[in-house]
């Protein structure tokens, strides 16, 4: 197994214990994505030389969704672009309300050296490289306070120009951040810069330091989105990741909120392929349901036809280059394979990594595997997120710090309901399952 520092290890058991998806390290448990790699590699090549792709993924519930997005997410900010994600709910992010969109964007916008959010550590990095850039002309002496910031004001409005020509406010905005934090008066700053993010209830006296007005809109929100790309772009990260996770969800709101949430999709989807967000890839990812049901995809006849995939074919040779790609889903054969990875990674921080993996062996985690998928009803599918939290909370903790403790004989597998999602709770025959290994 490749070399893996402690801090790296730690978390990501830490978060397969909890049942969750790790925040890094995922190209430690890809099992089953070594076919989007090359395609993969090619969109983010795409988007960090100024191109934009779309990609639409489908796939079961449990089928590793999140996971995919999250792996994509990580080579993104290995090629320093930015990432953000962003879950689609009828509540708080709805999708027909492009503004909330964007705003969630802001608050989980993230790059390999900041975590969320790191739009303060963005904006800040840019107005240094224009400052950098004002410097690097010769014509004006930072000493020389007032030409010098008229230099650096003018080189913004120069590179959102054409942003500005869609909303002025954007500019207007950060003009007014940077003179904020000129005057000394942080308060203004974070309002302005809130603002600049889409948050609502900015209050007025900063709202009219900047001059802006009102909050941010459904039609201000596209052309908020271009000047976040170039604000990226020329602070060093040539791209941005944004992935609408669980678009499914739009299945279950109101009819007319519906229609009006995939019509915002295909013009997403429309802009994006025009070439108007240089720097952007967009990835969606919904059920199969979604794509093909009555109250998905198909209810809008061009979103459907711009989406169109023909996967009737063998699963085997699917196209990863396809503007919809479809995940093939965990068999017990994979399981075992990323519990394996999982296993070494546990012990290769253990004081007891022999035990770990006699113990443990790949026939014992065939055992887990079929008894989980089998409490959940034989959906195989839906079976990695209990799967791996039992292996490391249930039986590689116990293994690791109790020597006599042998899962085979100490151990019978449980799954409560209070412990499953929706979905698990949905395929699960019975409230309690008890199952010996």
């Amino acid at each position: 197994m490749t070399t893996v520092s402690p801090a790296r290890r730690r978390e990501v058991i830490d978060a397969l214990r909890r049942g969750a998806v790790p925040s890094a390290g995922l190209d430690l448990l890809a099992v089953g994505l070594d076919r989007f790699l090359t395609s993969v590699s090619e969109d983010l090549e795409t988007v960090a030389a100024g191109g934009s792709v779309f990609k639409a993924v489908r796939g079961e519930y449990g089928s590793g969704k999140t996971f995919f997005t999250r792996w994509i997410a990580e080579r993104a900010k290995r090629a320093n672009l930015a990432a953000a994600e962003v879950q689609i709910s009828e509540n708080e992010t709805p999708l027909h309300k492009l503004e909330t969109v964007y705003r969630r964007l802001t608050e989980r916008l993230s790059t390999a050296t900041f975590p969320p959010s790191a739009l303060r550590p963005v904006v800040d990095s840019w107005f240094y490289a224009l400052e950098e850039d004002v410097l690097a002309t010769g014509e004006v002496s930072p000493e020389d306070g007032g030409a010098f910031d008229r230099a650096v004001t003018a080189l913004l409005e120069q590179r959102l120009a054409a942003v500005s020509r869609g909303a002025p406010a954007f500019a207007a905005a950060l003009r007014g951040y940077r003179s904020a934090g000129l005057d000394n008066d942080p308060a203004t700053a974070d309002a302005v810069l809130a603002w600049l993010g889409g948050q609502p209830h900015v209050a007025a006296s900063a709202r009219r330091v900047a001059g802006v007005r009102g909050d941010l809109d459904h039609f201000a929100a596209l052309s908020f989105l271009q000047g976040m790309l170039t604000v990226l772009r020329d602070s060093g990260h040539p791209g941005l990741l944004l992935v609408l996770d669980e678009v499914e969800t739009l299945q279950r709101v109101r009819s007319d909120a519906r229609d009006k949430a995939l019509n915002a999709l295909r013009q997403l989807i429309d802009e994006v392929h025009s070439g108007r967000f240089p720097g952007l890839y967009l990835v969606i990812t919904g059920t199969p349901a979604f794509y093909e049901g009555p109250q998905g995809v198909q209810r809008l006849a061009p979103l459907a036809q711009r989406l169109a995939v023909d996967f009737t074919t063998d699963p085997r040779f699917d196209n990863p280059r396809a503007v919809q790609v479809r995940l093939p889903g965990f068999t017990v054969d994979s399981l075992v394979e990323l519990g394996g990875r999982v296993r070494d990674l546990y012990a290769d921080g253990s004081t007891a990594p022999d035990r770990l993996c006699t113990r443990v062996d790949d026939a014992y985690l065939g055992d887990l595997a079929r008894a989980v998928a089998g409490g959940l009803g034989g959906k195989v599918g839906v079976a990695p997120r209990l799967f791996l939290k039992k292996l490391v909370a249930d039986v590689l903790d116990r293994v690791d710090q109790f020597a006599e403790f042998d899962p085979r004989r100490h151990y019978a597998l449980t799954l409560s309901p209070a412990e499953m999602t929706d979905v698990e709770r949905n395929v699960t025959s019975a409230a309690d399952v008890d199952l010996d290994l």
